[in-house]
């Protein structure tokens, strides 16, 4: 990825701000309008050491993530007290595996996703800058089984106003990005003055939603 880096350095120093301690509620309440069924194979993008990795695994058989940070992925499982069996992929990636859950660590556009039948993308493509997203939805499309679904969480701001990551992805473009599939937003929470992000950035809007994206 470019500026790989720019994420090493995060989580070397622990500037993980992104970092939600618990399950994101959004997902418990909008997973169930990806009709997931236990067997289904599922994909998170640029997972770090999420919670919801632990929640979705207890759900389904095979969950699968890929995370640039070998120190973010080494944490998951020590916070956990799991020890994974960890095997090198080809030189250019590692592969911690535990029961269910099988972490790429590396380049998502280079490691070997096995397709899945739902993705879940929380702060994946909200963490790229406008000129990668195209490159990484392309290669989020090729990994979906016919029938795949994709739950989105996204971010609309004035960009202008702040800069990211998490960056402002807005209706308008998720549409775009995925103008051949069904999108359906399932929510939006608009922040009021008091909102964190709009108090800290002096925002004049900030918008979390969530979107239901199906092949």
């Amino acid at each position: 990825m470019k500026d790989p880096e720019f994420w090493h350095n995060k989580w070397a120093a622990n500037q993980i701000g992104f970092h939600l301690e618990d399950v994101n509620p959004l997902l418990i309440n909008y997973w169930p309008a990806t009709n997931p069924q236990m067997n289904d194979k599922v994909f998170v993008p640029l997972c770090g050491k999420s919670e919801d990795l632990i929640w979705l695994a207890r759900k389904h058989e095979d969950v699968q993530g890929v995370e640039l940070s070998n120190i973010a992925v080494r944490s998951f499982f020590a916070e956990h007290f799991y020890t994974p069996m960890v095997m090198p992929i080809g030189g250019q990636h590692e592969l911690f595996q535990f029961d269910e859950l099988s972490i790429y660590v590396g380049d998502y556009f280079t490691a070997p996703i096995k397709p899945v039948d739902i993705v879940y993308d929380r702060a994946a493509l909200v963490a790229l800058p406008e000129e990668m997203r195209d490159e990484y939805v392309t290669r989020l499309k090729s990994l979906l089984n016919p029938g795949g679904r994709i739950l989105l969480i996204s971010l609309d701001y004035a960009q202008e106003e702040m800069a990211g990551p998490p960056f402002s992805v807005p209706e308008q473009e998720i549409r775009l990005h995925f103008s051949d599939y069904t999108v359906t937003k399932l929510y939006r929470d608009e922040g009021d003055e008091n909102h964190p992000r709009i108090k800290r950035n002096s925002l004049s809007r900030f918008a979390e939603e969530v979107y239901l994206i199906e092949s």
